[in-house]
């Protein structure tokens, strides 16, 4: 008798506790700005062929049905899910939130470009549009010193109204990303993503154009985490592996009364 059954069973313990990590993940973002959930994709690990599908059963037939067993399974890949999270009205001229497709541009103390979708920006000492680290929106944005007021137009136009004048100076453009493949991009952490050979190079250009969503002033996209979903993932997964060890229980007293018994 052989132990196949153990170590397939372990596979299957593997790739439930691996969900779990993502499952967990998820949960603990479920407030996090414009943080998007994570799914966990499972594969079959390669097949043992003890009779091909076809081969010859006789002198004058062929099998219609082979004999092929299973070696387990693992996790494939683990896709972010990019739909969108609800706005949610802040009230601070500051955050910004993205209705539809598109990445906010982030230059990072290396020089590299990132991308978020969270939008909770502030002003500098200098006046320049930085996230909550300091890193400079891209393209820069600086605000002029004794602004009374700061208006961002569905495009991205930054508008500023300093005391003494009547009209508002228009500052520049916030300009938003997308990618041909956006579940492509690197997470880095701290709500930035990454630009890989997966995702394709960035397309650049005014929001509320060519596909890009609209830019809504003093809103910020939450969580697209549903909690209740994750709870039911996070059941069946618990399930799962439990059905899992038990095989690894019941493979190891199969085996136990055939050594007592032989």
């Amino acid at each position: 008798m052989t132990i196949a059954a153990m170590h397939i069973a372990r596979t299957g313990l593997d790739a439930q506790d691996m969900k779990m990590r993502v499952i967990s993940n998820n949960l603990a973002n479920v407030n996090t700005t414009g943080f998007k959930r994570d799914r966990a994709n499972f594969a079959t690990l390669s097949y043992q062929t003890i009779t091909a599908n076809g081969s010859p059963s006789s002198a004058e037939t062929k099998y219609a049905v082979g004999t092929n067993l299973g070696t387990g399974v693992r996790v494939q890949n683990t896709a972010r899910i990019d739909t969108q999270g609800s706005l949610n009205t802040t009230g601070n001229s500051l955050d910004l939130g993205i209705d539809g497709d598109g990445f906010f541009q982030v230059q990072m103390p290396d020089g590299t470009t990132a991308y978020t979708r969270a939008g909770n920006f502030s002003r500098s000492a200098e006046g320049l549009l930085v996230t909550s680290e300091g890193y400079q929106v891209m393209p820069g944005i600086t605000v002029p010193e004794g602004t009374t007021q700061i208006t961002i137009g569905l495009d991205g136009t930054v508008s500023a109204t300093v005391p003494g004048q009547t009209e508002a100076t228009e500052l520049g453009q916030i300009q938003t990303a997308n990618f041909a493949n956006a579940a492509g991009l690197q997470e880095l952490g701290d709500n930035y993503l990454r630009e890989t050979a997966a995702s394709g190079a960035a397309i650049v250009g005014a929001p509320n154009a060519d596909g890009r969503g609209s830019v809504r002033q003093g809103m910020l996209e939450a969580s697209n985490v549903n909690t209740v979903e994750e709870l039911v993932d996070m059941i069946e997964t618990q399930r799962a592996y439990e059905i899992a060890s038990k095989m690894i229980k019941a493979t190891d007293e199969m085996l136990q009364y055939v050594n007592q018994q032989l």
